[in-house]
């Protein structure tokens, strides 16, 4: 299964099952936030296969909107050609043109008439013994003259007749050209679908890559962390990532990421809402640094993990000063792969909730009060501890527990939190498609 699929079905179940609120963790002591640029970088530790995947990804789009704009022009011609709709010229000429003829015949059936009078008369001045000479001359002459208009209007009207014919030939000719590209379109369609089926066969490989990564419950993960964080400030979230076989692990490792939900006002960009206002470290044995999780650095290595154990890590939620308050969620999902090609993605996505709260006004400092004569010393407050003391490395064991909520199967009437707000649902599906973007199937970024 692809692992779009699986992060896109998990996510979904977090939001349509119960909400269980998380308890907050003891905070750690270092929360300073700090660069992305933190986690060290060597030549070669670029991600080709990311690129590859992103340049696959490019070329499926790119043929989906190929098919999609030869679908739409052969539907729009096969309208006009149902419409008979011309090109804007040929159709202005042919209405020209039968304007034309009809012009034309009505001035031939006006000459033919007034030639016909023009006989009568004639007739009538030389069946007329009282007719002068002057009278009969004037009939004949305007006999004549009838004559040379009918002669006129004859001309006229082939002249209009041809101009018609030929503007119906342009009107047919291009209805027959019409015909003859949805024909082209039909085939470039044919020609564009097996694009688009290679393109995404391509992408589907890539993604597989030889392997059969299915869901399954070897990974787990855990995620808790305090309740709120303040707009500008940063906060600890505690994951812990179990494996649940009875054999080793050989590379275990989790995905991870943390949203703002919407408003239900503000767009929704698939591909870059959740690093838009939440950014993601994490630090745990072998990595003791804070370490981006982005596109580059995408995923929690782990490492081995051997049969029944554990790796407890830290995330640092850094949450930008625009970001406006509200409700949060951080989510993660374990992988794994083994060395004989075996691999899994978790079947449960952990998530979290908080609220983002408004960063407070500056108050307005106090006066500044007399200083007293003489002055007592105040006793220093004994140091106090705090954090986690006793969480462990990647792969060992801890017994601080970390309370963590799994999307479980099933769909309660009870949604307070995230509920089925239609917002919450896209928020968190788009946050899927985003880790998933950032690996191939199988965990094999």
């Amino acid at each position: 299964m692809k692992i779009r699929r699986i992060l896109a079905t998990a996510v979904a179940a977090a939001v349509t099952t119960p909400v269980v609120f998380l308890s907050a963790a003891p905070a750690f002591a270092d929360t300073k936030p700090t660069p992305a640029s933190t986690q060290q970088t060597t030549p070669g530790d670029e991600d080709p296969d990311f690129d590859e995947y992103e340049k696959l990804l490019a070329a499926v789009t790119k043929a989906e909107e190929k098919l999609e704009a030869l679908k739409a022009e052969r539907l729009a011609l096969l309208e006009d050609l149902r419409d008979k709709k011309v090109s804007e010229a040929v159709q202005k000429e042919l209405d020209a043109a039968k304007k034309a003829v009809e012009d034309a015949q009505t001035a031939r059936t006006a000459a033919e008439t007034a030639l016909a009078a023009a006989k009568d008369a004639l007739a009538k001045v030389e069946a007329d013994p009282a007719a002068t000479p002057e009278q009969k001359t004037a009939a004949a002459e305007a006999v004549t003259a009838a004559e040379a208009k009918v002669t006129e209007a004859v001309t006229a009207k082939a002249t209009a007749d041809a101009r018609l014919a030929k503007a119906a030939t342009a009107h047919d000719d291009e209805l027959v050209a019409m015909s003859t590209r949805t024909g082209v379109l039909k085939e470039q369609i044919a020609v564009a679908e097996k694009e688009l089926a290679a393109a995404e066969k391509a992408l589907e490989d890539f993604e597989s890559d030889g392997f059969d990564c299915e869901e399954d419950g070897a990974v787990t993960v855990a995620l808790s962390g305090p309740k709120t964080v303040t707009v500008g400030t940063s906060a600890v979230f505690s994951l812990r990532i179990t494996n649940t076989t009875d054999r080793t692990l050989d590379q275990v490792k989790a995905y991870a990421d943390a949203a703002a939900l919407p408003d239900g006002e503000e767009p929704i960009d698939e591909d870059g809402f959740f690093k838009r206002y939440i950014s993601v470290e994490w630090t745990g044995a072998g990595n003791p640094h804070w370490s981006p999780i982005n596109e580059e650095f995408d995923s929690i290595e782990v490492g081995e993990l051997v049969k029944g154990g554990r790796a407890d890590v830290k995330l640092r939620l850094t949450v930008d000063a625009k970001t406006p308050a509200g409700p949060g969620v951080a989510f993660a999902v374990g992988a794994y792969e083994n060395n004989d090609e075996t691999c899994g993605i978790g079947e449960d996505y952990a998530h979290a909730e908080f609220d983002i709260l408004a960063a407070k006004p500056d108050k307005p400092k106090p006066e500044p009060k007399p200083t007293p004569s003489e002055t007592t010393a105040t006793p220093t407050p004994a140091p106090t501890t705090g954090g986690n003391g006793n969480t462990t490395q990647q792969g060992g064991s801890s017994n601080t527990p970390v309370d963590g909520s799994l999307a479980a199967t099933g769909a309660n009437e009870n949604l307070t939190r995230l509920g089925l707000a239609a917002a919450a649902t896209v928020a968190l599906g788009a946050g899927a498609v985003v880790i998933a973007r950032r690996r191939k199937a199988g965990t094999n970024a």
